[in-house]
């Protein structure tokens, strides 16, 4: 991993993290904001690494209840 997608993915997860325990998912925006001021490669790096792990939380959402249904 390089050292764009390493720094936008810890960014990811700190907003992300931000949007989940206070509600404001404009938060996420607002970084993306700020980054793009300075760096437009950089947003969006950040920007699809939100959008990974965005994705990576609804398909473990998904497996985990796929296991429930499924029983032992």
């Amino acid at each position: 991993m390089s050292l764009l997608e390493e720094l936008a993915d810890k960014l990811a997860q700190e907003a992300l993290h931000v949007a989940e325990t206070t509600g404001d998912e404009t938060a996420i925006d607002r970084v993306a904001e700020a980054i793009g001021a300075s760096s437009t490669t950089m947003e969006e790096a950040y920007l699809t690494a939100v959008r990974v792990r965005r994705a990576e939380a609804r398909a473990r959402a998904l497996l985990a209840e796929l296991k429930r249904d499924a029983g032992p």
